[in-house]
Order: structure tokens, then sequence, then C-alpha cells
């Protein structure tokens, strides 16, 4: 049951320090336009040597923030639960810990799932038409990877669940 958990802490930390890095970096995608090579995040567009924020209300840039923040809020929770349950901390002895942890971790894979579903679609029908010369860069790539961590770390203390209620299932009979 512990190795468990820590693996879906460690999947978790991992996935939650990627979802930072990839909310606040503006390597998204990279565009060539005027022989000049661009770039963009979710909060500002670069040009050679200059960046400036996104002024506009952009829909799916608002979107994609709101996703990726919610999602960054319920992993860290539920980091904070999966070490409460991990070093067996009894304040809320209602509830199984490794339980909503493991439930935290899938709702945060969700929102980023969601937010990169989100991206994902507008960016490729509208830069897939308007440009020829466009990739996704490596904020976009890291995202997609905490997508992946996040859902591991909900496996990972899902199965915590599992093996710690079997045995008090077990018992009760």
């Amino acid at each position: 049951m512990y190795s468990f958990m820590g693996g879906g802490l460690f999947c978790a930390g991992v996935g939650n320090i990627l979802l930072i890095v990839s909310t606040a970096t503006d390597y998204w995608m990279q565009y060539r336009h005027s022989n000049n090579y661009m770039h963009q995040g979710l909060w500002r567009y670069c040009m050679p040597g200059k960046c400036f924020t996104h002024n506009d209300s952009i829909a799916h840039l608002d979107a994609t923030r709101a996703l990726m923040i919610l999602s960054l809020l319920a992993c860290f929770i539920g980091i904070i639960i999966g070490i409460m349950a991990f070093i067996h901390y009894s304040s809320f002895d209602r509830f199984d810990k490794t339980f909503a942890a493991g439930i935290l971790f899938f709702i945060s894979c969700f929102f980023v799932l969601l937010a990169m579903a989100v991206y994902t679609g507008v960016t490729i029908n509208y830069y897939g038409k308007r440009y020829g010369n466009w990739r996704f860069s490596w904020s976009y790539i890291i995202g997609w990877v905490s997508v992946v961590l996040t859902f591991f770390s909900g496996i990972f203390y899902m199965c915590a669940y599992r093996m710690h209620e079997c045995p008090r299932n077990s018992n009760s009979h």
C-alpha cells in the first residue's frame, strides 16, 4: 500500500511541477511570421526581442488558463491529502484520505485534459488554416506529460485504497 502511495505522490509531485512550468511559460506554440520565429503561451506572445501580454480576452486562452489553474489546485490539494494519508494523519476519520487523494488526482487530470483539448482544437483550427509554418512547442508537450502523470497518481492512490479496503472488508464478515 505504501509503495502505491509513494509512487502516487512522486507522480503527483512531478506532475504538479510540470503543470506549473507549462502554465507559466511562453512556449506553447511557435510559428514563423515575416521571416521571424515567434512563440506564445497562455499569458504572453513573443516576437524577437520583445514579449507582450495578451490584451484581448481570447476565449480559448481564458478557458485553458482557468482549467490549468483548477488542475493545479486540485493536484496540490490532492498532494496534501495524500501526504496526510501516507503519514496516517487522523484529524478526518470519517473519510478515507487515500480515496480522496485519488479522486482529486483524477479531477486534476480531467481539468488538464480539458485544457489541452480546448487549446489543441482551437489552435489547430485557427493556426492550421492561416499559417503554414507553425508547431506546438515544449510547454504544450509538458502539459500533456502532466496529464499522464496526474492520471497515474490517481491510479496509484486508487490501488492503495483497494489494498487498504480489501483486508478491512474481509475481516468484517
